[in-house]
């Protein structure tokens, strides 16, 4: 599926979304914990899958 542009979020985009440090998010993707993809080397994340996962963490 293509992902356009504006969808796509970094490693900084998210981290600053949820208010912690880079390092987390990197942390957290390397575990599994947070829902990404990797292009190449890079690790993005899709905007409403983020806003989702969000959305059921605060359920938990």
């Amino acid at each position: 599926m293509f992902v356009l542009e504006r969808e796509r979020m970094t490693v900084k985009e998210v981290a600053a979304y949820l208010g912690v440090h880079a390092d987390m998010i990197y942390t957290m993707a390397r575990k599994n914990e947070i829902p990404h993809f990797k292009m190449r080397s890079k690790i993005l994340f899709t905007r409403d899958v983020i806003e989702k996962w969000v959305q059921d963490q605060e359920l938990q």
